[in-house]
């Protein structure tokens, strides 16, 4: 019990210093460290310059985890994030290199902007956390957590992501623009405030603990029956081209739950799942009629129908 309240405080604590590096953007910042805590990874799409990467860099420090950045561009091989074997003449072998993805904390910056081909080279990471170069796989440290920036799809230079990539991330989210207040206040700061934070807050060891703490909230049947119910509405509605997968329905849990946990709640209440649903769904579906994407805030217009317990 001291251990769950310790892990908490902690958690609400990385959630104030990042909400203070992001003026006005304390549900963002919730839903981000919300993924983390799920053990999934984190997509932003925004335009530029309203603190996707101060997120991402903000997030590692805060946490005390190590932090890389690939910026993405239409000529990033796959092997400039997995790394490259090189041959060494003074051993007559081959040696790894290891790229960028070996880190705890992976800003994959502008990731649309990439061919196919190199963002594909994400996959095995995100989902099993490692890599496999030259038939040789390799661990990824833990926890491993990427956050993608993407722009929108309307800027030019971009490449849409593929279904198989976008539903390996657990939760899409946008930042916007900050409001009128916060953005006084931005501008009045003299200085950076990222050198306020404090790094290794928690660690490697303490994360993993809370993460397991976050995922050990109880659900009940009735909970898991309306999770059930929302992704088999998804699948029998005529307006999106597929409907939603069995992995988008085990992250919606275990997402609901990381929520869950920050409210200081140890049980599970439909309340939380409606609270993250949209984030969780809404870059996995696809309107028949328009084939774009449906918005987060449009959502729960198309599962009106499923009954809350």
């Amino acid at each position: 019990m001291k251990e769950r309240q310790r892990f908490l405080e902690h958690a609400l604590c990385v959630q104030s210093v990042l909400s203070d590096l992001l003026l006005g953007k304390e549900h963002k910042v919730r839903l981000a460290l919300t993924a983390f805590l799920a053990g999934g990874h984190l997509l932003i799409e925004d335009i530029p310059g309203v603190g996707k990467t101060t997120l991402a860099k903000g997030f590692a420090m805060a946490l005390g985890l190590s932090f890389k950045r690939v910026q993405f561009t239409n000529d990033t091989l796959p092997s400039d994030i997995t790394g490259i074997s090189v041959y060494r003449k003074d051993t007559g072998k081959f040696a790894f290199i290891k790229g960028p993805v070996f880190t705890q904390v992976l800003l994959a910056d502008e990731i649309n902007r990439a061919s196919p081909r190199t963002q594909s080279a994400l996959l095995e990471a995100m989902e099993e956390r490692q890599v496999t170069v030259d038939g040789v796989t390799h661990l990824l440290p833990r926890p491993f957590f990427v956050v993608a920036t993407q722009n929108p799809m309307e800027h030019a230079g971009t490449y849409p992501l593929p279904d198989s990539q976008l539903d390996r991330f657990s939760m899409r989210i946008s930042l916007g623009y900050p409001d009128p207040a916060s953005e006084i206040k931005m501008l009045q700061r003299d200085r950076s405030v990222e050198k306020d934070i404090q790094s290794n807050i928690l660690g490697p060891e303490s994360c993993l603990s809370m993460q397991a703490a976050s995922n050990k909230v109880h659900t009940s049947t009735k909970v898991l029956e309306y999770i059930q119910a929302l992704i088999y509405h998804s699948r029998n509605i005529n307006s999106f081209l597929t409907g939603l997968s069995p992995r988008a329905g085990l992250w919606l849990l275990r997402i609901a739950k990381a929520w869950a946990f920050l409210s200081g709640r140890k049980y599970l209440l439909p309340e939380d799942v409606q609270d993250v649903f949209p984030y969780v769904v809404s870059h996995r579906l696809r309107l028949k009629e328009s084939l774009r994407g449906v918005d987060p805030d449009e959502v729960f217009e198309y599962f009106k129908g499923v009954a809350c317990p």
